[in-house]
C-alpha cells in the first residue's frame, strides 16, 4: 500500500469523528515514565497526542510523529491551549520509511498495531537505532483483542512481548531486558463496557558502554 492510501485510511479514520482517542495517557506509559528524570522523548503513532501531552507536562522535551495530519493539527491545537507548544514537536511521518532525526531517552510506541500493511519490525529497530546509550525503548501491544473488539479483531494473532524482542535481534550485550512480560489491566471500552485487557509490555535499556 502506499503512503497515500495509507494517509487517507487514517485521515478518513480521524475525520469519523471529534476525537478518536480517550485523551488520556497511556497506563503502561504513566505506570513506566512516571519515575523516569526527563529527558527527550519519541512518541510514534502519537495519535491526538495525549501520551506526547503527558510527557511535556513532566518536563519531557517531545517529538510525536504520526501519519494523519488531523491527528496532529488535534495534538498542536492541545498543546497551545496547555501552554506545551514549546516542548513538543508534532510531525507528520509514514513509518518506518520517514522516522525522525537524533536520538532520545526514550522511545514508546503504544499499540502500533494496524490494519493496513506496517513493517513493525523495521519501525521497532529503527527505535532502537534512535535511543542513547541508558535510555529505554518502551513498546506496548494488545496480547489479545479486546472483549469489545469486531470479529474480524478476534481472529487476529498478536505476537508475544518475547517474540516481539526475538524480532528485532538486538545484542544482548548491548541491550537490558528491563520488562519483558504480558500483564492484564481492568479497562472500560468505547461504549462503556467494563473488561480486562491483555498487555504485552516491553521495556528494553541501551546499555551505557562499560556497563
Amino acid at each position: 500500500m502506499s503512503t497515500l492510501d495509507a494517509k487517507a485510511h487514517w485521515e478518513e479514520r480521524y475525520g469519523e469523528r471529534d476525537r478518536v482517542w480517550s485523551g488520556r495517557v497511556n497506563a503502561r506509559l504513566a505506570e513506566v515514565a512516571a519515575g523516569l528524570p526527563p529527558g527527550r522523548a519519541l512518541d510514534l503513532g502519537c495519535g491526538e497526542g495525549a501520551d506526547a501531552l503527558w510527557l511535556a507536562e513532566r518536563g519531557w522535551q517531545v517529538v510525536g510523529v504520526d501519519i494523519s495530519d488531523t491527528a496532529l493539527q488535534r495534538a498542536a491545537a492541545d498543546a497551545e491551549k496547555r501552554g506545551l507548544s514549546d516542548r513538543i514537536e508534532f510531525r507528520q511521518a509514514d513509518l518506518p520509511g520517514q522516522f525522525p532525526d537524533g536520538t532520545f531517552d526514550l522511545v514508546s510506541a503504544q499499540f502500533l498495531h494496524s490494519t493496513l500493511p506496517l513493517d513493525r519490525t523495521r519501525v521497532f529497530q529503527r527505535a532502537a537505532e534512535a535511543i542513547r546509550p541508558g535510555g529505554l525503548l518502551l513498546i506496548v501491544d494488545h496480547g489479545e483483542p479486546p472483549p469489545w473488539a469486531s470479529k474480524l479483531h478476534h481472529h487476529h494473532e498478536f505476537p508475544s512481548a518475547d517474540e516481539v524482542v526475538a524480532s528485532l535481534n538486538l545484542p544482548e550485550t548491548q541491550w537490558e531486558r528491563v520488562r519483558v512480560e504480558s500483564a492484564e489491566r481492568e479497562a472500560t471500552g468505547p461504549d462503556g463496557q467494563v473488561g480486562h485487557l491483555v498487555d504485552n509490555i516491553i521495556v528494553l535499556r541501551r546499555r551505557a558502554p562499560g556497563s
